[in-house]
Formats: structure tokens, C-alpha cells, sequence
């Protein structure tokens, strides 16, 4: 019986520091959608640009350059957080989401 608890407790352990799955580009832009609104056709805050319409490439720019610290106005701050919490692969994945709004 103790084995079998062992090795119930390595699996709970691998499971949870295993790495997470990349989400898609519409699940990712969800935590967007507040801001930027269902289309990305609203500046964030008043404050920031119109996002719809951006090719990709600009898209990857602006988030890792906000991540950088090295890109952005007066919603630097906040988009650096939102940005943290996104590897390259889903920052491609929403940026060619947000591109074919």
C-alpha cells in the first residue's frame, strides 16, 4: 500500500510541474477583450492604439517590447504584466489571431 501511495503522490506532483499547454489565439485574446474589445476595435482605456487591422509581426513587436519594458505609453505598465504571462508561442498565436479580426 505504501508504494502505491508513492507513486499516486509522483503523479500528482509531475502533473502539476508539468508544463502548461499553449492556448490558442482566441483563448489567449480573452484576457484581451476587456480592453480591446470582442474585435480589438476599441483603444484600451481611451489611451492606447486601435489594434485591429495590425499584421502580426507588429503584434509580436508591441507585446514583447512591453515585456521588454522598451515599447508603449501611458498603459506600459499594464500591458508588461499582461504580457509577462505569455511565452512566444502564444504571443504568436494571439498576435496571428488578433491579425485576421
Amino acid at each position: 500500500m505504501k508504494k502505491m501511495s508513492g507513486i499516486f503522490v509522483a503523479v500528482c506532483v509531475l502533473s502539476v510541474s508539468a508544463p502548461v499547454v499553449h492556448a490558442g489565439g482566441a483563448e489567449v485574446f480573452q484576457t484581451c477583450v476587456e480592453c480591446h474589445g470582442a474585435n480589438a476595435e476599441l483603444s484600451a482605456m481611451g489611451k492606447s492604439q486601435v489594434i485591429k487591422g495590425w499584421p502580426a509581426t507588429q503584434i509580436v513587436e508591441a507585446i514583447n517590447g512591453y515585456k521588454a519594458g522598451t515599447y508603449g505609453g501611458p498603459l506600459k505598465a499594464l500591458m508588461k504584466v499582461q504580457g509577462d504571462k505569455l511565452d512566444d508561442a502564444s504571443i504568436q498565436a494571439v498576435a496571428e489571431y488578433i491579425s485576421a479580426l
